[in-house]
């Protein structure tokens, strides 16, 4: 397991006074030791040099050195054992104040690290803004994540004004076009020919109408929600459903619902459109007379349809923009290519998982999976507990 980096700075502050106090505490051993050592050598000599004329059969400046030596050597051991106890205690009190200097030195880094795991699109506004603080390095560093946030912001907002002026922008001449030309087709005198572009050229024009609805819903889609609730993912489904013909003039295909009530979090427009997409793909890239099966429970959406044989190497590749299988998914008419690429965008900006895994038996399985709403709060009088889906 990593320690902290508070606990790491303990343990060397630590670990720093114990190697100062040893080598403190063994240096005055040695050097008492040697300054006792040198001064009995001289009393000895001094002693044995006034006693060497008395008659005893063991001089008495030896018996006094020895008694003292021992003495000494009591004293030494004694103030050895005192002073590893003392710098004991006071190393463990120099480790609880080194632990609280590193917290309120890095104090302002929590502030920094909760205002980035707090931020998303919706709340760049935010600033960490460290006030009262000398200009050291913590201090820059705040400042400058500060700078960098007043960067991102700046950018997020010119991106939604460029998404919400380019929806008008691009809309507005198709829309016109779409009108001159249904005028065109009511007209008494216009030609059989004329009528034939016509409606040749409303063709195109809905399938570039559909590629900026497509383009503009994923650029909407990879931004973050700005608001959330719980909701029943199954009337989401019920209601994304009664939007799609389930009977297309070429493909007719026959749709199985398996809708067990299940709560999750998020917006309901953009998970609508999620589940469409999914429908609108399993129907358009069907087999004539196929099916579809739609089932909704605690793990979640799954949408599995009949279809052409998948690749199970290419299936990954289908939710990235204008991406297609060979073959017959290959022509523009059939779609832009954005499908599940907007779906995966819905589902990663709810914090949620799709997954997409072909089937043995020709066409696809995608599940999705999306987080449930917290838990109610004891005593609020909610006493509903919300499935979990993810």
């Amino acid at each position: 397991m990593r320690l902290g980096l508070r606990t790491r700075l303990t343990l060397l502050y630590g670990a720093l006074f114990f190697a100062a106090g040893s080598t403190l505490v063994w240096s005055t051993y040695l050097l008492t030791a040697k300054a006792l050592n040198q001064q009995f050598t001289v009393a000895y000599s001094k002693i044995s040099e006034a006693g060497a004329d008395l008659p005893s059969e063991k001089p008495i400046g030896e018996v006094l050195i020895g008694d003292v030596g021992q003495r000494a050597t009591s004293v030494l051991d004694e103030m050895l054992r005192s002073s590893l106890l003392i710098m004991v205690l006071v190393g463990i009190a120099a480790t609880v104040v080194g632990y609280l200097i590193a917290d309120r030195a890095l104090r302002p880094l929590d502030r920094v690290t909760e205002t980035a795991q707090r931020l998303s699109e919706g709340n760049l506004h935010e600033r960490i803004a460290l006030r009262g603080r000398p200009q050291d390095e913590i201090k820059r560093l705040a400042d400058t994540f500060d700078a960098m946030l007043d960067r991102l912001h700046r950018v997020f907002d010119a991106q939604r004004r460029f998404i919400a002026n380019a929806s008008h922008e691009l809309r507005t001449p198709l829309a016109i076009n779409r009108t001159v030309l249904e005028v065109s087709l009511e007209e008494p005198g216009a030609s059989p020919d004329l009528k034939t572009l016509a409606r040749a050229l409303l063709g195109t024009n809905a399938r570039h109408e559909r590629l900026i609805e497509g383009l503009l819903l994923l650029a909407q889609s990879e931004q973050e929600l700005t608001s959330r609730r719980p909701l029943e993912l199954d009337q989401v489904v019920r209601a994304a459903l009664d939007q799609l013909d389930p009977l297309p003039r070429n493909r007719p295909v026959t749709i199985h619902r398996d809708l067990s009530p299940v709560t999750v979090e998020g917006d309901p427009l953009f998970l609508e459109r999620a589940v469409c997409n999914l429908v609108e793909n399993a129907i358009k890239y069907n087999v004539r007379d196929g099916q579809v099966w739609i089932s909704c429970d605690q793990g979640g959406l799954v949408v599995e349809n009949t279809g052409q044989p998948v690749p199970p190497y290419e299936v990954e590749d289908l939710f990235e923009p204008f991406r297609r299988l060979q073959g017959d998914r290959v022509r523009s008419a059939r779609g832009a290519g954005l499908g599940l690429s907007i779906v995966r965008a819905i589902v990663d900006a709810h914090g949620g998982t799709v997954t997409a895994t072909s089937r043995p038996e020709g066409g696809l399985r995608v599940a999705i999976t999306l987080p449930s709403p917290p838990a109610p709060v004891a005593g609020s009088g909610n006493t509903r507990i919300p499935a979990r889906t993810g």
